[in-house]
């Protein structure tokens, strides 16, 4: 069976696809990310295409030609797109295979999507559910899962492991009393294997949940013990306005898994029919717990769950250093000693006119300034900051060594800081990979 597989670079769609590729199906992967599909998984097919922009069916049509199935795992939690991806994109992509044929649509959404919950990402999702439905000629099921969580983390679930790996405390949104369903990433993607290869539940809503209802605090606890980490000394229930306070700068910074959207949706309730499910596919999914005893830890995962909040730590710290050099620098004393250096054996050794002394100072200071808001606002892209923050760096070090070797050997080591600074732009640069 060929199989269209949008999405295919997400989480939940590369353990789909993994799960399809090992029953022998012909996958595509779909997406903006079709090189990146094709990187994970060598031998498969790529459709370069964005659910955000192809929203007319006639854009898909001949995209579906051969194709005998599609699997739809793409969303967002926020962002200026997450209409068209949740609805507008899907839409056209089921008219279109009602119109080319498609034997079978499996559409994935998720338990909390619902009009309650008062978020544009439950809205949204409704409506591509509802697209689907209107489809009355195609085979499709509608799968709404609960939290979906693996050993290997990403996004939500990898917050979850940062709270669990946190020394001797436990912090807890509001009482830590959220109530979930997991069920384990490779589950939910044996459950779409099942689904192409049986076709007797067609036109249906289930709902992929495991077993267990279990409370925020239960799971960290949980995540905890399997991270091999001693029992929380302290358990802190983090106040909602609080908490909530964090989620509007998560909206402002525009990345990560805390968000207005994350915290609504985890306060309306993630547990649906899991008895149904289980019934509808013929098998339980495993509980946490059994899952976890699988899959032991291992030394990474905890260097992910401690690493877990130095990450933007790191960020926001090289952003602070750039940020208050630049603006240091553009004062009156800083200009002054800027100048000292530059017109005496900077500009002289390189056989530049001293007028240049003034406008170099005040340039250093602006790309300074750059690069800070360049960390804040995530622009340009990160290979790019990189490279440009080692360079500024190397640059200074190697100007100032040439005017005054003697800083190397001064009190509070003025120029030996620099080695740590180096360090730490590689550090940021390693950590930003968060896919």
């Amino acid at each position: 069976m060929r199989v269209l597989v949008l999405g295919a670079t997400g989480f939940i769609g590369r353990h789909v696809t993994a799960a399809l590729l090992a029953a022998g199906h012909d996958v595509v992967a779909g997406g903006r990310r079709a090189e990146e599909a094709r990187r994970r998984f060598p031998a498969i097919g790529t459709l370069a295409c964005d659910l955000a922009r192809d929203t007319d069916p006639a854009v898909w049509v001949p995209r579906l030609a051969g194709i005998d199935a599609v699997v739809n795992a793409a969303g967002l939690l926020r962002g200026p797109d997450i209409a068209a991806v949740h609805a507008a994109g899907p839409a056209a992509l089921f008219a279109a295979c009602a119109a080319a044929g498609v034997t079978r649509v499996i559409h994935i959404s998720a338990i909390s999507a619902d009009d309650a919950a008062g978020t544009d990402y439950a809205a949204t999702k409704l409506r591509g559910e509802a697209a689907l439905r209107a489809q009355t000629s195609l085979d499709w099921v509608i799968l709404r899962p609960s939290l979906v969580w693996h050993a290997g983390s990403y996004g939500g679930t990898s917050l979850l492991r940062g709270l669990a790996g946190l020394p001797g405390i436990l912090l807890l949104p509001g009482a830590g009393d959220a109530a979930f369903q997991p069920i384990h990433a490779d589950d939910l993607a044996r459950c779409v294997g099942d689904l192409l290869a049986d076709h007797r539940l067609r036109q249906v809503t289930l709902e992929p949940a495991g077993p267990e209802v279990l409370c925020l605090r239960t799971i960290l606890l949980r995540l905890r013990d399997w991270l091999d980490l001693p029992p929380p000394r302290l358990i802190v229930a983090v106040p909602l306005p609080l908490v909530a306070l964090l989620a509007r700068l998560g909206d402002v910074f525009g990345r990560g898994p805390v968000s207005s959207n994350a915290l609504r949706q985890m306060r309306h309730g993630n547990t649906g029919d899991a008895a149904g499910f289980a019934r509808a596919i013929g098998w339980v999914p495993q509980t946490m717990a059994q899952a976890l005893a699988r899959q032991p830890s291992h030394v990474q995962d905890r260097w992910q769950a401690r690493l877990y909040w130095l990450r933007p730590a790191v960020r926001f710290v090289l952003a602070l250093l750039w940020l208050a050099s630049g603006l240091v620098g553009l004062l009156p004393q800083s200009t002054a000693a800027a100048l000292t250096v530059l017109t005496g054996p900077v500009l002289a050794g390189l056989g530049l006119p001293a007028s240049l002394a003034l406008p170099l100072a005040a340039g250093f200071s602006v790309l300074d300034i750059a690069l800070g808001l360049g960390l804040l606002l995530r622009r340009p892209g990160i290979g790019w900051l990189t490279l440009a923050q080692l360079g500024v760096v190397l640059g200074y070090t190697l100007v100032l060594t040439a005017a005054q070797p003697g800083l190397w050997l001064e009190a509070y080591g003025p120029l030996l800081k620099n080695l740590p600074i180096l360090v730490l732009v590689c550090v940021h640069w390693a950590l930003d990979d968060d896919r």
